[in-house]
């Protein structure tokens, strides 16, 4: 029976050491203060004759050293407790309350703050030693004083990159996550391998497709005379053992590996290779600006659509990869799926559309960038715009009771509210008319359809 007591005491013991803050940087305190001890009894027994002075400095040098470096770690700590706080705030208030025992258990923050308390610990105890001595200093324990102080800035840029990191949304899923999988492997049997496939390459890790090296691709499918096809698209989330490429011909292990290793798969999605990411990101800022409680910013939201405006007048009449890739033989090797057009169209407008059909600023502003997008498109490339054109109408009529006010949300303005026709003076009358195609009606805009 006391072997059972026993038994559970770790158990307890365990529990407490993994979800107590403020255990494991105690215990670097106290292991702080025990190294002082024993180095500074290493000292005296030999005399204090280990380090010199040529390493250590004067007595009065190591003092000013010391007093500088456990001031500053004291600050330090206060730093990265406030760091720790406001990590712990912003998941709460963004992202969710039950995030925070994640972050709180974090064993490298836990570490940080271990260190550096534990650095001023053995400092102070150092100095009292370096303050009593006559002419002789206990060099041993100054110089691993030292290592501690540069230990503490290393891990203090470390700490930071780690805090900025674990912010972000992709790091505290990721830390709930890995959590969660860990506990699946522990708790779960692992499952049999599955059958080999020869026209399948599978993902070695999860992950979203970030980065894709085309020519290197090439070269694989050159060598091995076949052909690549790239399941997911760029940003597309890839679990692991997941379809990465479909084989066409044979594709042996060598080239196999260096293939699924070639594409590089992080827990984000990044701007490079993908400017669909940015797109998505301006329209969330738009979005999240005419959702936000408990007030509106629709001119945030004006502010994205100009910038989303101008990405998409760049990308109008330009020429789309078609996703296949040539050898130097004009044979293909490689196939992915891109993007259309279209695609662009409706990740920029579609939501924005709906959330912001009830927003007169937003409605306005929409209807503006569709039309001037329409004038620099290619005729092939009109069609979505103009189907955007017609669902706006279609939305903001069902916004508004008024049709006053519906009239009015349908007016193209750059400014939103601001430069519209309804807004401002005619123009001189000796200026020059606007060319033709702008002011021509559109068919199913708001114009054409009161005329």
């Amino acid at each position: 029976m006391a072997a059972v007591v026993r038994r559970v005491q770790r158990f307890r013991l365990r529990h407490l050491a993994r979800t107590r803050l403020w255990l494991l940087p105690l215990a670097c305190v106290l292991a702080g203060i025990g190294l002082a001890v024993a180095l500074l009894s290493v000292d005296r027994s030999s005399g204090h004759h280990i380090v010199g002075t040529g390493v250590t400095g004067s007595a009065a040098s190591v003092q000013t050293i010391l007093t500088v470096a456990s001031t500053a770690l004291v600050t330090l700590t206060s730093v990265v407790l406030s760091l720790t706080l406001v990590a712990v705030q912003l998941a709460m208030g963004q992202f969710s309350p039950r995030i925070v025992r994640a972050i709180l258990h974090d064993r490298r923050s836990q570490l940080a703050v271990g260190l550096f308390i534990g650095t001023f610990a053995y400092s102070m105890t150092v100095l009292r030693e370096v303050s009593s001595s006559g002419g002789s200093l206990p060099g041993l324990a100054i110089l691993v004083d030292y290592g501690l102080i540069l230990s503490a800035i290393v891990v203090l840029v470390l700490y930071v990159h780690h805090t900025a990191q674990s912010i972000r949304v992709g790091g505290l899923i990721g830390w709930v996550a890995d959590a969660t999988r860990d506990e699946v492997d522990r708790l779960y049997p692992a499952a049999p391998e599955p059958e080999y496939d020869p026209s399948v390459v599978a993902a070695p890790d999860y992950g979203v497709v970030t980065k894709l090296p085309h020519h290197v691709l090439v070269d694989i499918a050159e060598k091995a005379d076949c052909v690549l096809e790239l399941v997911p698209a760029m940003g597309d989330f890839v679990p692991r053992g997941g379809p990465l490429f479909v084989v066409v011909g044979s594709l042996p292990e060598p080239h196999r590996s260096a293939a699924a290793l070639s594409v590089i798969l992080e827990r984000e999605r990044t701007h490079q290779f993908e400017p669909a990411f940015g797109l998505r990101k301006l329209v969330d800022v738009a979005t999240r600006s005419i959702y936000s409680s408990p007030f509106q910013d629709p001119t945030t939201s004006v502010q994205s659509i100009n910038a989303i405006h101008d990405i998409l007048r760049r990308l109008a009449p330009r020429e789309f990869p078609s996703g296949r890739h040539h050898d130097a033989h004009g044979d293909v090797r490689l196939v992915e799926r891109v993007m259309s057009w279209e695609g662009y169209v409706r990740l920029a407008f579609d939501e924005l559309r709906l959330a912001g059909a009830g927003s007169p600023q937003v409605a306005r502003r929409l209807r503006a960038a569709l039309e001037d997008l329409r004038t620099v498109a290619p005729p092939e490339r009109r069609p979505p715009l103009d189907r955007q054109l017609e669902l706006l109408d279609e939305a903001v009529r069902r916004a508004y009771d008024d049709d006053a006010d519906v009239d009015a949300a349908l007016v193209p303005d750059m400014q939103g509210i601001g430069s519209g026709p309804d807004v401002m003076s005619p123009p001189p009358r000796s200026a020059s008319p606007p060319p033709r195609d702008i002011r021509r009606p559109l068919a199913g805009t708001a114009g054409a359809r009161r005329g």
